[in-house]
């Protein structure tokens, strides 16, 4: 009887060990800190989206994400190891990664396959073509994407970049700052400045779009990145991956589904006008023909290249890094899982 007993005693303690493993491993869940390239908005409310669905819960990964002050921002954070990954321009990362050979951080999955760089002004300036830029003031924050990129554009269109007079303004009075003429054109992402000229009065017939993608440059845009220590985790990039697509293609085919997911995250956010700034950030740099044809996500190596030798040369870069040294391919899901609706 006693020896039964003990049995019966130890098979309760093994049960219980047992079920106490499966819980242990199913809140042992992976912590990764995320940073956006900027605030809250329609463009990048896939994140969001993936967050309050539980997605990345559902991978074993237990997300935190914050707001940004731009991709050179966002690099330094995941640099630092401050944050495990982050979504900022693959263009400031491979100035990085070039000033910073020994601790050289990838992208990880290509969201906006176009780039939203460009310049823009009002009518009323007389700049109808990059050439009258000659001359001007050129106002945006000096982290700016597009303002850093400007002297390929200038370079590729014939501008003497040296006749351009350079202002650094914060991101609240760039637009205005346009309209009130303290500078003559701005640069900044399409979706973002030519809807905030619109919410500050400015009729979109007066204003003149440069987008850099217009006249030649074959940059991308914003990618997911990965810190060197996280890049040793492929099983949670992978998942953080398959979570962020599952989002992108829910996004795609309902956009109000982002929409909600940022305003909840931010409730003073303009419904509206988060709403046309997704459906432009979707039509103009998320679903491309590559896009459609390929599916999220990935790149083409050979424009990758191409690219990086018009970046390496337009900011004298001391090196020219290879697509491979910038971009991984190894943590996408299968293609069938990036494919988006046509």
């Amino acid at each position: 009887m006693e020896i039964k007993l003990r049995s019966l005693l130890g098979g309760v303690v093994v049960a219980a060990g047992v079920t106490l493993g499966f819980a242990s491993a199913a809140m042992a869940q992976t912590k990764i800190k995320f940073t956006l390239d900027w605030v809250f908005q329609g463009p990048t409310s896939p994140f969001l989206v993936a967050l309050e669905k539980g997605y990345y819960k559902a991978e074993g990964l237990d997300v935190t994400m914050d707001s940004g002050q731009g991709s050179a921002g966002a690099v330094q954070r995941v640099s630092t190891g401050a944050y495990d990954m982050g979504f900022a321009d693959i263009n400031a990362l491979v100035e990085y990664n070039v000033a910073n050979p020994d601790k050289a951080i990838k992208a990880v999955f290509m969201a906006y396959d176009f780039p939203p760089f460009g310049v823009y002004a009002l009518k009323k300036s007389g700049i109808a073509k990059p050439k009258d830029l000659e001359g001007k003031k050129l106002g945006a924050p000096v982290f700016d994407a597009s303002f850093k990129l400007f002297p390929a554009f200038a370079k590729i269109t014939g501008v003497d970049n040296e006749k351009v007079t350079k202002v650094n303004l914060t991101p609240q009075l760039r637009e205005i700052s346009l309209l009130k003429g303290d500078v003559d054109f701005i640069s900044g992402h399409f979706f973002s400045s030519v809807l905030d000229l619109k919410a500050k009065g400015a009729a979109e017939s007066d204003i003149v779009v440069m987008r850099y993608s217009d006249f030649g440059l074959d940059f991308y845009g914003n990618a997911v990145i990965a810190s060197p220590e996280m890049l040793k985790n492929p099983n949670a990039i992978k998942g953080f991956n398959r979570a962020t697509a599952k989002a992108w293609k829910e996004v795609i085919a309902d956009p109000k589904v982002g929409i909600a997911a940022a305003k909840k995250r931010d409730p003073l956010i303009d419904e509206k006008a988060e709403t046309e700034r997704l459906h432009m950030s979707l039509a103009n740099n998320i679903v491309t023909p590559y896009v459609k044809a390929n599916g999220m996500g990935n790149v083409d190596k050979a424009r990758l290249d191409r690219s990086l030798a018009q970046l390496s040369q337009a900011l004298g870069l001391k090196t020219t890094p290879k697509a491979d040294d910038i971009f991984t391919s190894e943590f996408l899901p299968a293609k069938a899982d990036l494919m988006v609706a046509k």
